[in-house]
């Protein structure tokens, strides 16, 4: 079943492309793991988002499970109203499981494609699909350099650069995580930076006794995982500065509004004012002027 499904599609997807990239292996892995990393991208893709979303949420979940930690169903609840699914950090092990079959029947391919023996040329003609013609493909160009890509590095240089190219992606790929308030650090977050220096010490001694041309896989997959990493962490802070943006044009918005209620009250104030000098202005009249007072005592005495 596995190599009806995993190995002997790799196979022939392996002679496939080293036909049609002039005879060349190097190329044809390189181009085989582009393609693996373009199949596997939406997933990753929501893989980095998830955990980011859930290393944002870290203060309120913990807040919640220290709270309610004795209560379950209230625990969930909780964690339902802050769009928090405990079952979505499971979801971190996927690419991880997914990538597993494809080391495995790559290894598998590599060894059979580029064996040398009668048994292994034998063994690759009957795991070869009908419509390719082998007989222009044989022998196939097993050698890059000082590399025999069915040999492991003699010089371990590709072990070097499995480790440290897998570090770099974990580093760039687990999502930055604020030191916690009271000074603790959470175990989910010692257990990813952990992993940050395991995984790729694991696979680096891995690759002592793996085929070069699995290791080139490694080192490719990697730089590719390097770069989806730097992307999104671009995207990530764009988005971030974006939302800050607009909570800070809401924050003027309700200032300008709380601010229009003091301005209309002073308003009618003011104009309360005027009313009621006006009205007193009405009911006592001024009293006349000097000069008429004057006018009005001549016009008298002559009368008399």
């Amino acid at each position: 079943m596995f190599d009806t499904f995993i190995v002997n599609p790799m196979i022939n997807a392996l002679l496939v492309l080293y036909d049609l990239l002039f005879n060349n292996y190097l190329l044809a892995i390189a181009v085989f793991t582009i393609l693996i990393r373009a199949i596997t991208l939406p997933l990753n893709l929501r893989q980095q988002r998830s955990m980011q979303r859930t290393q944002e949420m870290q203060p309120q979940i913990q807040a919640i499970q220290k709270k309610y930690k004795d209560n379950p169903q209230r625990l969930q609840e909780e964690f339902q109203k802050i769009g928090y699914n405990p079952m979505e950090s499971l979801t971190g092990c996927l690419p991880l499981l997914i990538q597993m079959p494809i080391l495995f029947g790559l290894y598998r391919a590599i060894i059979v494609t580029l064996g040398s023996t009668p048994q292994a040329m034998f063994e690759l003609t009957q795991r070869t699909y009908s419509f390719i013609n082998l007989t222009p493909l044989l022998p196939i160009n097993n050698f890059f350099l000082w590399l025999n890509l069915g040999q492991p590095d003699p010089y371990y240089v590709l072990p070097v650069l499995v480790f440290g190219t897998m570090y770099l992606q974990q580093k760039l790929l687990t999502p930055q995580t604020p030191p916690s308030k009271d000074g603790k650090e959470d175990p989910t977050q010692a257990m990813s930076k952990s992993m940050q220096t395991t995984m790729p010490l694991m696979f680096g001694f891995f690759s002592l006794s793996f085929p070069s041309g699995l290791s080139i896989y490694f080192v490719l997959s990697n730089l590719i995982g390097i770069a989806q990493g730097y992307y999104m962490r671009r995207v990530t802070a764009k988005e971030k500065e974006e939302a800050a943006a607009q909570k800070k044009g809401r924050k003027g918005k309700q200032e300008i509004v709380l601010d229009e209620p003091a301005a209309s009250s002073a308003d009618v104030a003011v104009a309360q004012a005027s009313d009621a000098e006006i009205t007193a202005v009405s009911s006592n009249p001024p009293a006349p002027s000097s000069t008429k007072q004057k006018s009005k005592r001549k016009r008298r005495s002559k009368k008399n």
